[in-house]
């Protein structure tokens, strides 16, 4: 398995890069997320890479970041979701926000992505809920921590009647005592989201 490439950047495109290494061009498919973070045509460059292969096919795809590789295996290996879709996902939700959006069981994050609809939405949230506690939340944290208690559950219930994504809310909670009363839970992630609008 080819895990990086370190090399020549020789061509970017929003839907795949080649990088020369030892004076042998690798294609590699991406998004335009990763392409926007390479240097110019001729620099040299690192991706991180994962290699598909199939009765058919041997591809490549490459990402800016290891937690880019991990979102990507962890979506592929929801049923439904190929590789052109799990790219699509990351190319409009950055790792962070897609723990967030699982975390707060925000399923319509991801039909924002070309070839999710709700159904499919729904069942990468199901299918990646218990694996995300172990790929953790933005920061570092365990997504476990994210939902953790009763309390912090009815604050996300309240934020999303309040009329917050899922998202917002699981987003505004990180952090936040769970030990700490509901009422101060909620006022706490409201000040939060005030803050950041």
């Amino acid at each position: 398995m080819i895990d990086s490439l370190r090399g020549t950047l020789l061509e970017k495109t929003p839907e795949h890069v080649v990088v020369e290494c030892a004076g042998v061009g690798y294609l590699a498919m991406t998004y335009a997320s990763t392409t926007g973070a390479l240097p110019a045509v001729g620099e040299e460059c690192r991706i991180y890479t994962e290699m598909r292969v199939t009765e058919n096919d041997v591809s490549l795809y490459g990402f800016s970041s290891r937690r880019e590789r991990e979102s990507f295996r962890l979506l592929t290996g929801v049923s439904g979701v190929g590789p052109k879709v799990g790219l699509a996902i990351l190319g409009v939700l950055t790792p962070d926000r897609i723990a967030l959006a699982i975390a707060g069981e925000d399923h319509k994050a991801f039909t924002a992505a070309s070839g999710v609809g709700p159904k499919l939405a729904q069942r990468i949230v199901l299918e990646l809920k218990d694996k995300m506690k172990a790929f953790g939340a933005p920061g570092g944290a365990p997504a476990a921590q994210v939902v953790p208690t009763d309390s912090t559950a009815q604050a996300m219930a309240a934020l999303t009647s309040l009329g917050y994504t899922g998202t917002e809310a699981a987003q505004a909670l990180t952090g936040i005592d769970p030990a700490l009363p509901v009422q101060e839970m909620i006022r706490l992630a409201l000040q939060s989201i005030g803050k950041r609008r």
